[in-house]
């Protein structure tokens, strides 16, 4: 059965939105404190705000992640 996301008030999406653009990288403290997962989340604020804004979230959470680094062979030596 597939889990549906929690009904929330207007407030409550405040809240969350507040939470997301506080902690980098977002997620974890977003599903402790709302229980919303990553996906939700990312619908969540495709949702409710502009693209731009969605954007700039983005990318503040791919650079707290940090670079990419390359997989070398055999077994990362």
């Amino acid at each position: 059965m597939a889990k549906t996301a929690p009904r929330l008030s207007p407030e409550d999406i405040q809240r969350v939105i507040a939470t997301a653009w506080d902690d980098l990288p977002p997620y974890g403290k977003v599903l402790r404190e709302h229980g919303i997962g990553h996906g939700e989340l990312v619908a969540l604020l495709k949702r409710q705000l502009t693209p731009a804004a969605y954007k700039l979230w983005a990318a503040r959470g791919k650079q707290a992640k940090g670079p990419a680094s390359k997989a070398t062979w055999p077994h990362g030596r």
